[in-house]
């Protein structure tokens, strides 16, 4: 699989990461198994998961990602091939607990957790570490400082930020070049084709918008991620609806150029919407998920797609 820098980190990630939200909860071992050796077959090396991941499936309270990559890396003998993320500053402090009950970005809530995680990892160290969550109630020199202790200790290779507004992207760079720290080498934001009403609300989910894009474009030093790149399956399946936040005039008109390129190139609506990601300037990378080998091979297969620049012209300009 192609690889990608992830900005300032000075590593090479897979094109595309596997989002391992579900796996050991509401997709049970052996289909995460098969779902995570076919994704390495694949050449993919790259594993996306939380601390957090998923509390919010009957009977979790957070880990079971965790504990379940831990496990089939062991039994692959593969840790030192993949290139494992996880994330802070999310979880709830109490089974049953929401969002907004996270624990934070403080230094201690930090050295807490990434513990806690490579203990379920079963692993000394991870390739990347996000803050979660924008925590405003922490100071970002605070979170900046402790992470970069993390990485001189050499339990993190890399950290990078999510749901994060972009003037907090731009005071963390700043704090990190003054402080001569580590700094965020990549952003992950809910992103997809279609583009949201301007007064949609995710809740604790930040949408990317043109300014963070721009931004990205122009700083090298960070990468964009895409979570939610397809809307749980809402471009292809029948029965389920586009989020209302996505229900406005320009959305119809987007849909049309999309169809039409899939039309063109052969490819499913799905695989546009990676492919047009990747051949970004620069690549968007996406976060991809599958309940199936069927919808993970889908993804997989749009590495093999290419957009003219007349398509990708139309495709942006929709």
């Amino acid at each position: 699989m192609r690889r990608l820098p992830l900005g300032s980190a000075g590593l090479q990630v897979s094109a595309f990461a596997l989002g391992c939200l579900n796996f050991g909860s509401k997709t049970d071992k052996i289909t995460s198994y098969r779902l995570l050796d076919h994704y390495r077959d694949a050449g993919g090396t790259f594993l996306d998961t939380a601390n957090n991941y998923a509390f919010w499936n009957k009977g979790c309270v957070g880990g079971e990602s965790e504990l379940l990559l831990g496990q089939w890396m062991r039994e692959r003998h593969n840790r030192s091939h993949m290139f494992v993320a996880t994330k802070v500053g999310a979880k709830p402090r109490f089974p049953g607990g929401g969002f907004e009950n996270k624990e934070g970005l403080g230094r201690k809530a930090i050295e807490q957790a990434i513990d806690a995680s490579l203990q379920r990892l079963g692993t000394d160290y991870v390739d990347l570490y996000y803050a979660h969550i924008d925590d405003v109630h922490t100071s970002l020199e605070e979170t900046l400082e402790t992470f970069d202790s993390l990485v001189r200790s050499g339990k993190v290779r890399a950290v990078g930020c999510s749901n994060y507004q972009l003037s907090r992207v731009i005071e963390a760079s700043n704090i990190s070049r003054e402080k001569n720290i580590v700094s965020y080498s990549c952003i992950q934001q809910r992103y997809t084709y279609l583009h949201p009403k301007s007064d949609a609300d995710f809740g604790i989910q930040v949408s990317a918008d043109v300014e963070l894009l721009e931004y990205c474009s122009r700083n090298k030093d960070i990468v964009m991620l895409a979570y939610s790149p397809l809307l749980h399956g809402a471009y292809t399946r029948q029965n389920e609806a586009f989020p209302i936040a996505y229900e406005h005039p320009s959305t119809q008109k987007r849909l049309s150029v999309l169809k039409e390129v899939a039309t063109e190139v052969g490819g499913t609506l799905n695989q546009i919407i990676l492919a047009w990601m990747l051949q970004h300037s620069p690549p968007t990378i996406p976060v991809i998920a599958a309940s199936s080998s069927k919808q993970l091979q889908e993804n997989l297969d749009s590495l093999t797609l290419h957009l003219s620049q007349e398509q990708m012209h139309r495709l942006h300009q929709a």
